[in-house]
């Protein structure tokens, strides 16, 4: 451990004491009209996105920094514990799983020819998350996208016996689908949920010429030696991994036609549906496919850092309006050049710091709002929404009891902004939330401006939406009240320059008015939701509202 950061571990474990303080003692006279401090916001950030930190990774003592941190904040505000065992944290157990290199074997048994594909040159595989030597030898059928969505005629799997045998697949998804649902459907959680509840042992999928514009193979053996990971429970079961699909496989253009040599349909004629936007049917093969591999298996632990505020009513305290953020980040660059530390400034210092910034004010309020509001920064979201989805699934209060998720990731504080984006508002009545509480501000709501990245589905929210909870992930928007400010093109450089880059350090240009403002927005929307009559509800016509919601925060469809 160098001394950077040993010193850093220090002053953040010391904050529980009230010691080493990044921010001035708050007094009760602050406390009378809460306001945002940008001043706060900023010194959260310089300690999160500090060189010290070392970029936050899950399991290293720069996110344990971090979270002692945000704990001891939470501490000095007043914010009650709202953890594990009267702590301010959940702690997960998190499973990082390697490839043995020299492991993968791919055979492929056509009638009496024998095919033995080379590892990496002609597939990849995944690494297990459950043994260290796996191994599946089962009969092949061709299963199309592999979706099934029965609400709107879709099954991929119709007529096929999939039961046993290990599943061809190709990437993408029925073009008639709505966007967002087109995302989830066709998420690799659905698409392996649909061949485990048919039996399927193994998943082998082939790219598309237009998967291989996109995403070159080549581009994918960059990342053969990048570890997989996920939470394990009690049970030892996973979020995102299956016992059951012991083989796995992703193959180029000249192994897929290798494949399909014998294929009751040609892999030819098949791309050519796609690139129709027509679905391919399935089929079984003549073929028989035996993947091996050997992984290895290392074990940590990382936590939520998750904290409260009670609210006021007598009965509606017992429920919560749920704030989160990531504050993990990616770690230390594995590369030759000087600066190799991802400090994730924007990426998400700054949601971090937001949450902690509306966690002060909802504490400092003479009088609390009726519902309780909860706050979570979550761990190992760059790993895959981890904790958000562990916390969403193992909530330290009723899951029933949580009405709302307002989530905070990568808010661009680089411009005076006029309008927010609210991803997933117009799902369920948290739309009209929103709207009342930055009208207050002077600002307006955009609708998503960039449908094809697909962001509703991307961050940590998306966790609670799968839970049922209504959800907003919340981002400064595209207008700015600077004039001669180009802003979307300030944040599509952003993307390309910075993001996931450790140039996404302090050094950047911030807006510290954009922080006021952003801070304020979360503050309303939080107060707003907690001081409502009602819970909010999903629409009724809301696809996600119909597949998640439960009955008691469904809106009846008008007849």
């Amino acid at each position: 451990m160098n001394k950077t950061l040993f010193g850093a571990l220090a002053c953040a474990s010391t904050l529980l004491l009230g010691a080493c303080q990044s921010t001035a003692p708050v007094s009760s006279a602050d406390f009378a009209k809460p306001t945002v401090n940008t001043n706060f916001i900023k010194a959260h950030m310089q300690f999160l996105a500090s060189d010290a930190l070392e970029g936050r990774a899950p399991g290293t003592p720069g996110l344990e920094a971090a979270s002692q941190y945000i704990a001891a904040e939470f501490m000095k505000y007043g914010v009650q514990p709202a953890g594990d065992r009267g702590t301010f944290e959940q702690r997960i157990t998190f499973r990082k799983a390697n490839l043995v290199q020299e492991s993968p074997t791919f055979t492929l048994e056509q009638g009496d020819t024998t095919i033995e594909f080379t590892y990496p040159k002609d597939f990849i595989t995944s690494q297990s998350m459950f043994e260290t030597d796996s191994a599946v030898s089962a009969e092949l059928v061709f299963v199309g996208h592999g979706m099934v969505a029965p609400d709107f005629g879709i099954d991929d799997y119709a007529g096929l016996d999939v039961d046993g045998k290990i599943i061809v697949r190709v990437p993408g998804r029925h073009a008639s689908l709505p966007n967002e649902v087109g995302q989830h459907l066709g998420s690799s959680t659905e698409i392996r949920k649909n061949a485990v509840d048919r039996g399927a042992v193994g998943m082998i999928t082939i790219t598309t010429p237009e998967y291989e514009e996109r995403r070159p193979y080549a581009r994918s053996l960059n990342s053969l030696h990048q570890e997989r990971m996920d939470w394990v429970n009690i049970a030892g079961e996973t979020s995102r991994s299956s016992k059951q699909i012991k083989g796995t496989a992703y193959l180029p253009l000249h192994s897929a036609q290798k494949l399909f040599a014998n294929a009751p349909v040609s892999l030819d004629d098949i791309y050519a549906q796609l690139a129709n936007k027509e679905a391919p049917k399935g089929f079984a093969f003549a073929a028989k496919a035996t993947l091996t591999k050997s992984s290895t298996h290392d074990d940590i632990t990382s936590p939520n850092v998750v904290g409260m505020v009670e609210g006021s009513d007598p009965v509606l305290k017992d429920e919560y309006v749920v704030f989160s953020a990531h504050h993990d980040h990616l770690g230390v660059r594995q590369s030759v050049e000087k600066d190799r530390i991802n400090n994730g400034a924007m990426d998400n210092a700054t949601g971090t710091a937001t949450l902690l910034e509306t966690a002060r004010m909802f504490a400092a309020l003479p009088i609390k709002p009726k519902r309780s509001v909860l706050f979570v920064a979550v761990t190992a979201e760059e790993k895959g929404l981890l904790g958000s989805d562990y916390f969403a699934k193992y909530p330290t209060v009723p899951a029933e009891a949580m009405v709302a998720n307002v989530n905070l990731d990568m808010p661009l504080l680089t411009f005076d902004f006029s309008d927010v984006i609210a991803f997933g508002a117009e799902h369920s009545s948290m739309q009209g939330y929103v709207a009342d509480a930055i009208k207050k501000l002077g600002i307006t709501l955009t609708p998503d401006p960039w449908p094809h990245m697909n962001l509703f589905t991307r961050s940590d929210h998306y966790s609670f939406v799968k839970q049922g909870v209504p959800s907003v992930f919340l981002m400064p928007g595209i207008k700015t009240n600077d004039k001669g400010v180009d802003s979307e093109n300030i944040l599509m450089n952003f993307l390309k320059t910075h993001y996931h880059s450790p140039t996404d350090d302090m050094n950047q240009p911030f807006n510290w008015t954009a922080a006021f403002n952003f801070a304020h927005v979360n503050f309303n929307i939080g107060y707003e939701v907690a001081n409502a009559q009602a819970r909010p509800l999903w629409n009724a016509d809301s696809f996600f509202g119909q597949t998640f919601g439960k009955t008691y925060n469904q809106a009846k469809a008008v007849e």
